[in-house]
């Protein structure tokens, strides 16, 4: 039975959901104690892959990290833990997914799953070129065949297939298609009077769709497709466009709604053609748009100006180090971190604690018997 779960409303403690649903599904149905997950994105979910390529797109310096356990900066573009950091502590793993360019990502430790993410990059592959090295979505799906492969020399063809089969998958890209491609400042001036916005749009979804169904042919069932957040409202474009404190790029935003409509369509799509899927469709985009909007609401002062910063009235106008910066004295009140990534505190809320096991049964009971939730939960 194909299902589709579209969830198009946030409250704070409940966007992880789809997310920490999906986990314990796959727990009760395998009879393991926790799911494999394999994580697909960029510089959001980042947990370090960028530390081993050569790029302008890294974080593996202080102040990165100052919240991260022992303050170590991994390579993480935050000051403490990512999205999936937080989820997997809310599902039990006692560590972190480790990033797969990492020397020690070998043996069983592959089994629990792999964070493929990286900085920079995007859907497609000429995207975030500016920064050098990345990790395009293709090569990432690439380096999943390579863990495939690896996972059967440990366990065999048919239990690789069970493992695969039962694993969550998390895909989280497009920003930087946007921010770091179709909308860079004066340099895609000529591609923007030459392919209007839905063109770029539909080259988007087209890719993507060839990407997911890729994932699929190799084995993925289970696969949470993460939307685009408002781009428009981080520290870096307010700095670039000088915006207001509350003023953002509508057309940015506009733009990345758009995408997100045909994206909520291509799961839909995906869900309905591909035998014995499960997608789920995270609409972030809300939950981080109420944040911005309702920020006092959340518990922060500032919505609008990066906590770790050099030049610019919000911040943005360069990135969190290497090199003197200033941090703010508390960070738990800024939702951003830097010029383009929220903070820990902002990832708590966005993930949403999940201390229930009824709550996690009851998630689970609805994704098992293919019931579509719309609205709040």
């Amino acid at each position: 039975m194909n299902s589709f779960i579209y969830v198009t409303h946030f409250t704070p403690r409940m966007i992880a959901f789809v997310f920490v649903g999906l986990s314990f599904m796959s727990a009760l149905c395998s009879g393991t104690e926790f799911p494999t997950v394999f994580v697909f994105g960029d510089s959001l979910l980042d947990p370090g892959n960028n530390d081993y390529i050569i790029t302008l797109s890294r974080a593996n310096h202080p102040p990165n990290g100052i919240d991260f356990p022992n303050q170590v900066p991994t390579g993480r573009f935050t000051n403490g833990r990512t999205i999936v950091d937080i989820i997997g502590n809310e599902v039990g793993f006692t560590g972190f997914l480790p990033p797969y360019l990492a020397p020690n990502t070998t043996g069983r430790v592959v089994l629990q799953g792999v964070n493929y993410a990286s900085g920079a990059s995007g859907i497609l592959k000429e995207t975030g070129a500016l920064f050098g090295g990345r990790i395009e979505l293709d090569e990432q799906i690439d380096y999943f065949a390579n863990t495939k492969k690896y996972i059967i020399s440990i366990l065999g063809t048919q239990n690789a297939a069970n493992l695969i089969g039962k694993a969550i998958f998390t895909v989280s890209m497009g920003s930087n298609d946007f921010l770091n491609n179709y909308l860079i400042p004066i340099l895609s001036e000529p591609k923007r009077a030459l392919i209007p916005p839905d063109v770029f749009v539909d080259k988007l979804i087209s890719k993507y769709s060839l990407q997911l169904t890729r994932l699929y042919s190799m084995g993925a069932h289970k696969i949470v497709v993460v939307n685009v957040g408002p781009i428009g409202c981080i520290p870096y474009v307010k700095d670039i466009l000088n915006l207001g404190r509350y003023g953002c790029l509508e057309i940015a935003n506009q733009i990345v709604q758009r995408f997100n409509e045909r994206l909520k369509d291509l799961v839909a799509e995906l869900s309905t053609n591909l035998k014995g899927s499960l997608f789920v469709y995270a609409d972030a985009y809300r939950i981080v748009n109420d944040i911005y909007t309702n920020y006092k609401r959340y518990g922060f002062d500032v919505p609008d100006a990066a906590c770790c910063y050099l030049l610019g009235h919000h911040g943005g106008i360069l990135p969190c180090g290497p090199g003197p910066v200033k941090v703010c004295a508390d960070r738990s009140k800024y939702i951003f971190w830097d010029a383009y990534h929220p903070s820990e505190a902002a990832n708590v809320i966005i993930t949403g604690p999940f201390g229930s096991l009824r709550n996690l049964r009851n998630l689970w009971k609805l994704q098992f018997l293919g019931i579509n939730l719309l609205g709040s939960v």
